[in-house]
């Protein structure tokens, strides 16, 4: 097999014929998820007020398929609440391309409400579909939703919202379930939709005789705790709001009326999210008070000298593969608190549908922004570290130890570090120091920017992903489990296929093969958070990572300036320029 970037084995390489190599697993795909991952027992390698990793686990307890109505409800619960992986676990059609949430005849539901009337569905015959057979298929609409090669494509927000309410009988597929919950908020407030679910599932169980109305909620029940178990474990993040804690605790009054078994089991739900957005709040906390500690300016820039008393990363850390371990480990812990939604938040104040602009302004995307800015900040101490040392045979050292710490962080698959270092090393008050370089052999960093290269968008590192994807697949360890992508052209991706997509058609449906797309995202996202570092945490070197202060931008052009000096008028004019503003700014504070 001809490789197709020249790293092809030297690195342990994910490079293969991008003909030949299958497309990355995506939990759509089919019905197989990976294996359970344990639980994360942090090693309290240090305490949570010096770090945001000895926090209680992420969640990443997904629910097992629906609920058959013929089961016991003590079957229910074994079965219902058992964890999973991921959402797709149970054996249903998950392509978004293929994708029938069981049933188009399923689809539409209406329901009066307590003012009489009657169910109508498709299950009934009471609605006829109508289709046209094309060239490349049939489309079929059934009542307000419109079904392309059984794949639902487009519906109104009514029929979506009614199609996520469970009965009896019905339960919507989970991967519908993830996609709806994940883009609804495109379109609408979560409290919203959650209040619209519930009224819905209470009131079409309602005939006019108290006892025939308690005895069908109880049917229904199971289901309505699973839909809503379901929304809880995937985006518990919604639940900071207290109006829908508010709904919740309604809901769990409600089941209690009817159902032991169910109250039960939204009494162990709300136990587990309370537990969840507890250690939210200390992860969130934790960054924070380390972001205080690594804000602190690093020793003064008027003499060099003073620079050789402060502690460099080989001093910490000379080995390569344990730096480059410690680095997946912060990555791995950062990932698993950033909530799928958040993806979507990223653009939904932007949505002109949008009417809840204030939910969004208070529900931030911290999380996600926090690994953004640890991406900012590890690219920062590489060019740090490497400015700081007065002796050019020392720097030269620093630049080959980050170039074999980034070649160990490819080789892991923590793509992220990977990309952040050779950031750091292209800055360029890095860049300019051409005799510091000169005594660097740059072959293997040549190596990893072609990889890291972002001609013909980023070809050769979707290449290498797609292998790290593959092999995660099939891994017989952990740590070949480990696939840590590049953040920002993640993000980029899924912003882009955002704006090119109109998310509602000409005639007001909702464009759900846009859904199902953004849900193809963010889904192989969340397998990829949910795996468990497999190496052992250093706390030094943890903390060096995370608290060691960091020169700005103006700084590191000083601290360069200071290592080679002005090659130019212009370099000349740079440096007498920012001594004397980073001089100001000293007397100031």
């Amino acid at each position: 097999m001809p490789p197709t970037t020249p790293y092809a084995g030297k690195f342990n390489s994910y490079s293969s014929n991008n003909n030949n190599h299958p497309q990355p697993h995506s939990p759509y795909r089919n019905g197989t998820g990976p294996k359970p991952a344990k639980e994360n027992v942090y090693n309290s390698a240090y305490s949570s007020t010096e770090n945001p990793y000895d926090i209680p686990q992420r969640h990443s307890s997904y629910r097992s398929s629906s609920v058959s109505s013929s089961t016991t409800k003590e079957h229910h619960y074994n079965s219902t609440y058992a964890v999973s992986e991921n959402p797709y676990s149970s054996p249903q059609p998950h392509s978004p391309r293929q994708h029938s949430t069981s049933c188009p005849g399923r689809a539409y539901r209406h329901t009066s409400g307590s003012s009489g009337g009657s169910e109508q569905s498709c299950r009934n015959n009471s609605i006829t579909a109508k289709g046209r057979i094309y060239p490349h298929g049939v489309t079929a609409s059934y009542g307000e939703m419109c079904y392309h090669d059984n794949s639902l494509v487009s519906a109104s927000l009514e029929a979506l919202i009614q199609h996520l309410v469970p009965t009896v009988d019905y339960y919507p597929d989970r991967s519908y379930v993830f996609t709806f919950l994940l883009s609804s908020r495109l379109f609408l407030h979560p409290y919203e939709l959650m209040t619209r679910v519930c009224h819905l599932c209470v009131e079409q169980q309602r005939s006019g005789d108290a006892l025939l109305d308690k005895i069908r909620f109880r049917e229904v029940a199971p289901k309505l705790v699973q839909l809503l178990t379901e929304w809880t474990e995937t985006f518990p993040y919604d639940f900071r709001d207290e109006r829908m804690m508010r709904c919740l605790k309604d809901m769990t009054h409600h089941v209690a009326r009817g159902d032991e078994y169910s109250w039960r089991a939204m009494q162990q739900m709300t136990q587990r999210l309370i537990k969840r957005l507890s250690a939210l709040g200390q992860y969130e906390e934790a960054v924070a008070a380390l972001n205080t500690v690594a804000m602190e300016r690093p020793a003064s820039l008027k003499s060099k000298q003073a620079s050789g008393q402060r502690s460099d990363v080989m001093s910490v850390c000379e080995d390569a593969f344990i730096l480059a371990q410690q680095l997946t480990h912060i990555e791995l812990d950062r990932l698993s608190f950033i909530g799928p939604e958040e993806f979507i938040q990223t653009f939904a104040m932007k949505d002109p549908l949008e009417n809840h602009k204030g939910f969004f302004r208070k529900r931030k995307t911290s999380n996600l922004e926090a690994y953004i800015n640890w991406f900012n900040r590890l690219s920062y101490l590489v060019a740090t570290e490497i400015c700081m040392p007065v002796k050019k045979k020392h720097r030269a050292r620093i630049i080959e130890f980050f170039i074999d710490v980034a070649q160990e962080c490819f080789n892991i698959g923590n793509f992220n570090s990977l990309m952040a270092i050779i950031t750091g090393m292209n800055m360029s008050p890095v860049s300019r120091l051409k005799k510091t370089w000169s005594k660097v052999n740059t072959d293997k960093f040549e190596i990893l920017e072609h990889q890291m290269d972002p001609s013909s968008n980023f070809s050769n590192y979707r290449t290498a992903l797609r292998g790290a994807t593959q092999r995660s697949e099939t891994a017989h360890s952990s740590q070949e489990k480990i696939v840590i992508p590049f953040f920002s052209l993640l993000i980029k991706d899924i912003y882009f296929l955002n704006e090119g997509c109109a998310s509602r058609l000409a005639n007001g449906h909702i464009n759900f093969e846009k859904l199902w797309e953004l849900a193809k995202q963010v889904s192989e996202f969340l397998v990829w958070r949910q795996v468990i570092c497999p190496f052992d945490r250093d706390r030094r070197v943890l903390q060096y990572l995370v608290t060691t202060p960091v020169f700005s931008e103006d700084e590191l052009h000083l601290a360069s300036y200071e290592s080679e000096g002005p090659e130019n008028n212009m370099e000349k004019d740079s440096r007498r320029s920012l001594r004397s503003s980073l001089l100001h700014r000293e007397n100031r504070s």
